[in-house]
């Protein structure tokens, strides 16, 4: 009995936060536009804006317009990290597995001490960063080979101070002027470059931190970078990638959404639905991938890289 009431009262206090919450974040929304218009009234600010309109001058010779393969690593690295999110949330909320994956130690992976038996949550969880890994080397390296990273590099100084400009802008709602298909605003590119660069290598050494891959004997390494501090990590990196891909996606659609869907799918700079109709594939693809990433159907893929049991 007091085991119910006291689950009850959770729950009562968990809806209570979100009823007060939603429209406390209403109101520190309406403030910070408030503050925002106020400082950007002011003659000094305005002279500062005016120095820095929200864009940091690309190299000389800086590609315009996206490659057919910025456009598919685009899809592949949204698809990975959706379903990396979703299973991650599994491994940290399910109380009972849908199965557990023991990996086949007589394949190209062979080990002295017997593999250890994970969740099958686990296993589908890591098994996708494997494949994020992979595609987001294959991105890097393109990014370099063709010229693409100075669009999502910093070159200059001046970046910081037009990204304080282009925030301010955005805070106080009159957006800084978008042309993506030349050159990102400087809080754009400090972003990208944030999440290529800081945010997916810390999920990736975090991550793999504390899977079983990690070197269990390596006491002075274990001792450098311990368990507890990958997982204080790991987590709001994750909320970080939320965070991103849900205003990502907005500004997208605030900002002209045919033509930047155009330029991320259309390979153009037109304003056509050619774009828009790839990226309702996309989506559609990825929906289909959330809901069928589910046990049952986990399970025959699982098993052909080791032994799947219920227990």
């Amino acid at each position: 009995m007091s085991t119910t009431k006291n689950k009850s009262g959770t729950a009562r206090g968990k809806r209570a936060r979100l009823y007060w919450g939603v429209p406390a974040a209403l109101v520190a929304l309406v403030l910070v536009v408030l503050l925002a218009k106020w400082i950007t009234g002011l003659s000094a600010v305005a002279s500062f804006m005016e120095d820095y309109p929200g864009h940091s001058e690309l190299p000389a010779g800086a590609p315009v317009g996206f490659p057919a393969w910025l456009a598919w690593q685009h899809f592949l690295n949204a698809f990975f990290l959706l379903l990396i999110i979703r299973s991650g949330w599994q491994v940290r909320t399910t109380t009972r597995p849908g199965g557990y994956w023991t990996r086949n130690n007589k394949g190209l992976i062979k080990t002295r001490t017997a593999p250890t038996k994970i969740s099958l949550e686990l296993w589908f969880h890591l098994t996708l960063d494997a494949l994020w890994i992979l595609n987001g080397l294959v991105f890097v390296i393109l990014l370099f080979a063709t010229g693409q990273w100075t669009r999502i590099v910093p070159t200059s100084w001046d970046v910081f101070p037009n990204a304080v400009s282009a925030a301010l802008q955005y805070a106080s709602l009159n957006w800084p002027t978008e042309n993506g298909w030349v050159n990102y605003n400087a809080l754009q590119l400090l972003t990208y470059f944030a999440t290529v660069f800081v945010a997916a290598p810390l999920a990736f050494i975090t991550g793999l931190r504390m899977s079983a891959a990690w070197p269990k004997k390596a006491s002075v390494l274990n001792r450098a970078f311990p368990i507890e501090a990958a997982r204080a990590v790991h987590f709001p990196v994750m909320i970080y990638f939320v965070a991103f891909i849900v205003v990502h996606v907005f500004l997208v659609l605030a900002t002209g959404a045919l033509r930047n869907l155009n330029h991320m799918y259309g390979g153009s700079d037109d304003v056509s639905w050619v774009g828009f109709w790839f990226f309702v594939a996309s989506v559609a693809v990825m929906v289909a991938a959330w809901f069928l990433a589910r046990p049952l159907f986990l399970r025959p893929i699982a098993s052909l890289m080791g032994k799947v049991t219920s227990r």
